[in-house]
């Protein structure tokens, strides 16, 4: 049945004034354009280059000596920071490099390999709690250079022993992968009690389950150094 366009009609004091027609209104069918979402690009000028080039926002902070954890900790985002260390080592070693982490942990092989890349390297790491270094995270966070760990007042830092779900194969292959996560446990509390002034028997203890820490907590613990405080 075609549709009938509905109309008005206006009465005023000397008659018929005014007729109009309601048409209805016709409906959007393709989806709205949205603004794209990604890595925002800034300009860099190279020392000596005439003209400017737009480049990703994180490259331009590498050039600065900043990288950004801020995702879980596997063997992709490893080579990537291990390779920038690196380089920005041998291009400069006597300026510290600064790493801002905000990441729930991950892998326990791919986070020693960064912070055995810490210790490798001649540069200090500066290394920043911006908001959550959990498990792998707070040891990173802990690896950095003394005098230079640090934490924004809100950040949270979890430290937890090592784990390793999903085992299966013959008995024996579970007894070595059992042996390794024990292996890798008192690595992670040699570490931890050296590197933040702790008994190894209450740090042992201490990560035996999910262990939550304010900024201070961390601070007082020897995980950082200090808090960062922005005057108000």
């Amino acid at each position: 049945m075609a549709m009938v366009a509905a109309h008005l009609v206006l009465m005023s004091a000397t008659g018929w004034v005014a007729q109009s027609a309601f048409k209805p209104r016709a409906i959007r069918t393709s989806p709205p354009v949205m603004m794209p979402l990604g890595v925002p690009k800034v300009a860099y000028r190279p020392p000596g280059a005439q003209g400017a080039d737009w480049v990703d926002l994180y490259n331009r902070m590498y050039r600065e000596r900043i990288l950004f954890l801020g995702r879980q900790v596997d063997d992709e985002i490893a080579n990537q920071m291990i390779g920038i260390m690196l380089y920005l080592d041998s291009e400069d070693n006597s300026k510290t490099i600064s790493m801002y982490i905000n990441s729930p942990g991950g892998s326990v092989t791919s986070g020693f390999a960064m912070f055995d890349t810490f210790r490798h390297i001649k540069s200090d790491v500066s290394t920043i709690n911006i908001g959550l270094a959990a498990s792998m995270g707070s040891f990173l966070l802990m690896g950095g250079t003394k005098g230079k760990r640090l934490a924004l007042p809100h950040s949270r830092t979890m430290i937890h022993q090592p784990a390793m779900g999903g085992m299966q194969g013959q008995a024996e292959d579970i007894k070595v992968m059992a042996e390794q996560i024990l292996t890798m446990k008192s690595k992670i509390v040699h570490y931890y009690a050296s590197l933040c002034g702790q008994p190894r028997e209450k740090v042992e203890l201490d990560i035996d389950r999910d262990n939550f820490l304010s900024a201070y907590e961390a601070a007082e613990y020897g995980l950082v150094d200090r808090v960062i405080v922005t005057p108000s």
